[in-house]
């Protein structure tokens, strides 16, 4: 069952495995750093990043809600 947490302002659902990309957005980079990833999900419907240890995530953004999923 998915989590809701407020990342910088943004309310992003997530799977407890996916918890280090929520702790990279949230730890890791500042408001502005993260804001990158969030404006590109809403305009394109999605954004790609990978955290300092190499995994990798996707943020999706559909419906007015964010989804942050962990890449293979």
């Amino acid at each position: 069952m998915a989590e809701r947490i407020k990342v910088h302002g943004f309310y992003t659902d997530y799977e407890k495995g996916d918890i280090e990309g929520i702790r990279y957005l949230t730890e890791d980079l500042d408001y502005n750093e993260a804001k990158v990833f969030f404006e590109h999900a809403k305009n394109y419907g999605e954004s790609q990043f990978e955290d300092d240890n190499d995994r990798q995530f996707t943020l999706t953004h559909k419906s007015g809600v964010y989804t942050l999923t962990r890449r293979n």
